[in-house]
């Protein structure tokens, strides 16, 4: 069922008095990164995908986003929603949110996935990175940064082994309003470094990364899971950065293997 929340748009799909589970999009993408989890999970749990402020169909403004914007409008969800204890399962800039959203108020959730991210805000070269991200979609436009910048999330192989994938995805981030994908980078730039709370997570966690991650590698994303007290590790294979998407049959298994483990 699609909603309007705070001007975000969500869709809330699956068993209204089961066990929730928010998935949070990576950047510059929307909901719609989630469909094949959704379908699968939908089954037997509450799924809500929504489209982050500035991206996909939600109101795009004045694009001057910050990190803690985007964590209100999670709650913003979660509190019309009515839910209790969801999961949040966050990939990349999503996964940026979930970790200041529990590191904000712990006791509001009831697990968590972390999916190919990073606890660590920007370096003062990460700064300047996210500065001339903004500058190149001012100058070339928002479809020549989309290009640059999606292509490479995936595994190496991707754009040849899976062409229309490839394809689809950039076809969706390029009708992202520019005002909308600038705020996200400014969001990310102002995000704080979350690296201090990890070892204070008591909820279930579930750390998952690509097996051919460059952004994120394995033994980053193994790093972090190590500073989490009693989390689980997987890797998805034949996965770059969107694991969801080039493997959503090995991600919807670790998936539901948590699920089950901690939530039936």
């Amino acid at each position: 069922m699609r909603k309007v929340i705070n001007s975000l748009v969500v869709n809330d799909e699956g068993k209204e008095n089961a066990q929730s589970i928010i998935f949070v999009h990576g950047f510059p993408f929307g909901k719609w990164m989630w469909e094949k989890q959704v379908k699968v999970l939908q089954k037997r749990y509450r799924c809500i995908t929504y489209d982050m402020r500035g991206l996909g169909e939600s109101y795009v403004g004045d694009g001057q986003y910050t990190m803690e914007a985007y964590v209100y409008d999670l709650y913003s969800i979660i509190d019309k929603l009515k839910l209790e204890k969801p999961v949040l399962c966050g990939l990349s800039m999503g996964g940026y949110v979930s970790l200041r959203a529990v590191e904000k108020e712990h006791d509001k959730f009831g697990g968590l996935i972390l999916c190919d991210t990073k606890a660590d805000g920007d370096d003062d070269n990460g700064k300047l990175v996210r500065a001339a991200k903004i500058n190149q979609i001012n100058t070339e436009g928002l479809d020549q940064f989309i290009d640059g910048f999606v292509v490479p999330l995936f595994s190496e192989d991707a754009p040849k082994q899976k062409k229309k994938l490839v394809s689809d995805v950039l076809l969706k981030a390029k009708k992202n309003n520019p005002v909308g994908v600038k705020g996200a980078l400014i969001a990310m730039l102002s995000r704080t470094d979350t690296n201090k709370m990890l070892k204070k997570i008591k909820i279930p966690t579930l750390v998952i990364a690509g097996s051919f991650d460059k952004l994120t590698p394995p033994v980053k994303m193994r790093d972090m899971a190590a500073k989490i007290p009693n989390s689980d590790f997987a890797i998805v294979p034949r996965a770059g950065h969107l694991t969801p998407l080039e493997n959503p049959g090995g991600f919807n298994d670790l998936l539901i293997g948590y699920m089950k483990k901690y939530f039936d």
